[in-house]
């Protein structure tokens, strides 16, 4: 298993931005789409492309093309959703799947509500999206759920990961890469990543 926290200085930038309370909902969503793009962009890096001929102005050439059908992204409803339009940019034909998860505030632990993804969702490269890795226990039950259904290959993008989250999910699932656009201290008393930038879910959809 691989943890890749993007450190280019356009991420940083972004994040620190995101962090803010100062920042307001429009800003904060534009924000979490343009940095879950360079995240995907990053994760798709060892990407293998098929080659074509393709004609130019000029002539003929091979032309490197993804095979964009192969890959599959399902967000973690609901904050997931906010990164969902920044990941499609990059590869548009891609599918999408949807898992709804929400924690339970005195456990902790992730509760499962629904669950919708491409049938032949075994065959295809998953890229499980949710802004925060913070226990770890949403993205394991996510990445259960895709393995039971016989998925191979499993990627993990976020916004904020916490080395406890982090560390949960080496363990019980070290075949899965890590993308993330910074690691963080630790988390709270109340699972929350310090220093954060608060409930993604509610500040994406502006409910606080």
């Amino acid at each position: 298993m691989s943890v890749v926290e993007v450190n280019h200085p356009l991420v940083q930038h972004k994040i620190s931005i995101l962090r803010s309370i100062e920042t307001g909902t429009k800003v904060f969503r534009e924000l979490a789409e343009e940095i879950a793009m360079l995240l995907c962009y990053e994760a798709l890096r060892d990407a293998k492309l098929d080659e074509r001929e393709i004609e130019t102005p000029m002539g003929k050439t091979q032309g490197n093309f993804l095979d964009e059908d192969k890959y599959t992204f399902v967000p973690i409803l609901r904050a997931g959703l906010g990164m969902s339009n920044g990941i499609t940019k990059v590869v548009p034909n891609a599918k999408i799947g949807v898992i709804g998860l929400y924690r339970n505030e005195e456990t902790l632990e992730p509760v499962r509500y629904y669950y919708k993804v491409p049938k032949d969702i075994k065959d295809r490269e998953v890229i499980l999206v949710d802004p925060m890795l913070a226990t770890g226990g949403s993205a394991c039950d996510a990445i259960k759920m895709m393995k039971e259904d016989g998925v191979k290959k499993i990627k993990f993008l976020c916004l904020i990961a916490a080395p406890e989250g982090i560390e949960r999910l080496q363990k019980e699932y070290p075949d899965v890469d890590i993308y993330c656009g910074h690691i963080d201290d630790h988390l709270n008393e109340i699972g929350y990543i310090v220093p954060g930038l608060g409930d993604a879910g509610d500040r994406i959809f502006g409910i606080k």
